[in-house]
This record gives C-alpha cells, structure tokens and sequence, in this order.
C-alpha cells in the first residue's frame, strides 16, 4: 500500500477517493477548492470530495502546498480543476485519472466533447502528471463505450466508477508496483471548456447533432424572447411534412403539381411537441425548463405556451433572422433579444 495526497473536487472524483481508502492506501491528505457560496445569501459549502473526505475522517486542505509537508509518496489527481505547478511536480510524484483515451479529448470537458463529436467509445486513463496539458506518459487505459442514448451524466458517472477501479488496479502493488508508462500517440484533439454559447441548440444542424447537444447537458434555445432549456427528447420519425413555414426543411413533391414544397423551417414546433430540424427531421422534446420556471414535461410547457402554427425556437442568428427563414426577415415569437449567439 501507499501513503498517497489526494486531489479533487467534484462528485466525479469521489468514487477514486473511497476506493483508494477502501483498498487500504493511507491518504495523508485531501486537497480540493476552498468552501463555495451558493447564491449571494447561501452559506458557504464545501466541495463533494472535501465532505465526503471529512465523513471518512480524513485531513483536508485547500492550499496546494500543503502537500509538500504530508510526507507522501504519490499524489493522485482527479477532476483537482486546478493547474499543479512544475515545483510541487518536482517534489512530488503525481498520476492523475483523465476521462478520455488520451491523446483524444485532452483538456477540460473530454466527456462533453465525446459526446457532441459522436465518438463511439470513451475510456480512462491513468497518467503521469507533467507541466504540459494532459500530455503525461499513460500508466493503463480501460476503454468505455457511449449508447446511442447516453448522456453526459450517465457517463461521467460510469467513467467514475471505471477509473476509480483502475487507480486501485494501478497501485495494488504500491507506488514502486505502477505499470511501466507508455508515451502517448497519435493525433491530440483538445477538449475546451464549454461556454454558454456552445450550449445553444443550432435547429438547423441536424437532428443527431441536436440530439447529443441535448445529451451533452445543458442545452438551450429560446422562445418568444426567453430561455428555454431542453432537458431530455430523442430523434422521431421521417422527414417532416411540408407546411407553412417557408423555410429550409426537406422539401416533398406536391401531389398534384409534382413541384417540390419547401418543408417548415428549422426550429418550427409542431404537436408533440416536436421541432423540426435542418434536416427535414424532427426533434421530440420531452422535458423542458423554461426561464425561472421548474422542470416540466414538454407536453404540458407546450399546452400552457398555446403556441400558433408558425412559431419557431431560436436563437436568432446575427443578421437578426432565424435559419430557414427569407434574408433580413425573422418569423414571428423567434424574437430573443440579448440571447442571440
């Protein structure tokens, strides 16, 4: 066994914690954020690695240097969120669990990009710690597959659970008992932290684009000017039929002309509720949050909105005009005022 520091912070890197303690290694010391306000008015609230390390009994910290008077012989890192200066590096010996097959998805949110990328497989690794961005030689990788339905929590919570089990794996054998590390290969893609507008569903992608958006987590459009989060909702059916929207969605043969009709707009909602996307497709919302509002079925938001026939989801592009429609025009209720990408 090792007498190890532990680094981390969110709920992600408390499974590697208690399965590092429950294998028998000494965890000296535990480093995460300082305590956190919630809201202007909320007490200040630890970090889930510092509570959960307080319930085992265990010292924590939230000074980096710390970790150079533990007198440890390893420091793991799991989701820490902070960047490990190359003199604690110098004095002490760090592996840290990344959430990606490196050198696929290095940096901030490998597990968001899998997903809007449409990899099929994801994995873990147990790496070096080196100055640079997750650049360290590889100690052992599992590999995880990602469902056509996964989403972002589901498999964060998965690449928890595997990860925690090949640190304990890794380190059965102590510090001096860690695989022979492997440099990594090929091609790097960097994972960049997601902004709020990343989350913004573009109705005119396709409907699998803006089904793993809505997997990703935190995704959102607006309507009549206002936010509205999209929860949860699945792909459905063939290409939308034409209608009145006038816009870029598939278009059919009219059955009596034979000329072909544009279908609705991207971003037009029909019963369901579901909205069509560039494609021609159509995307069902099932759960939805509107601005200020609590989570609600998306039937029951779309039964209270009384929505007309002709009113699309947004947001606006800059020209002032929602995808599909005519230049310099915006269909009516796509109005989204400070919200426009």
């Amino acid at each position: 066994m090792a007498r190890l520091v532990f680094l981390g912070t969110p709920d992600d890197a408390v499974p590697s914690l208690e399965a590092l303690v429950g294998a028998g290694h000494d965890v000296a010391l535990v480093v995460t954020r300082a305590d956190a306000r919630r809201g202007r008015r909320g007490a200040p609230s630890p970090s889930p690695v510092k509570a959960r390390a307080v319930e085992l009994g265990l010292p924590v910290t939230d000074q980096l240097d710390d970790v150079l008077d533990a007198g440890a012989e390893l420091g793991v890192v799991v989701a820490y969120g902070r960047i490990i200066p190359a003199r604690i590096l110098d004095a002490i010996p760090m592996v840290n669990l990344h959430f990606s097959l490196l050198p696929r998805w290095r940096g901030a949110a490998p597990v968001e990009r899998a997903i809007l990328a449409g990899d099929r497989t994801t994995g873990v690794c147990v790496m070096a710690v080196e100055p640079g961005l997750d650049t360290g030689a590889v100690y052992a990788v599992r590999d995880v597959p990602i469902g056509d339905r996964t989403t972002a929590g589901e498999l964060r919570a998965e690449l928890a659970v595997t990860g925690s089990e090949l640190l304990v794996a890794c380190l059965a054998g102590g510090v001096r008992g860690l695989p022979e590390p492997v440099p990594q290969s090929g091609e790097p893609s960097y994972a960049h932290k997601l902004e709020q507008g990343d989350f913004a569903i573009d109705w005119s992608d396709t409907v699998e684009s803006v089904d793993r958006q809505v997997r990703a987590g935190r995704a959102w459009t607006t309507f009549r000017g206002r936010r509205l989060h999209v929860l949860d909702g699945h792909p459905v059916g063939p290409p939308a039929a034409p209608g009145p929207g006038g816009g870029s969605g598939a278009a059919e043969p009219n059955a009596v002309t034979g000329e072909s009709v544009p279908g609705p707009a991207p971003g037009t909602v029909l019963d369901g509720p579901e909205v069509v996307t560039g494609d021609g497709r159509r995307y069902r919302m099932e759960r939805v949050q509107a601005e200020g509002r609590q989570p609600v079925e998306a039937s029951a938001w779309w039964r209270g909105a009384r929505a007309g026939p002709d009113e699309v989801l947004g947001p606006l592009d800059p020209a002032g005009s929602h995808p599909g429609d005519p230049a310099g025009t915006a269909s009516r209720g796509s109005g989204v005022a400070g919200d426009a990408r």
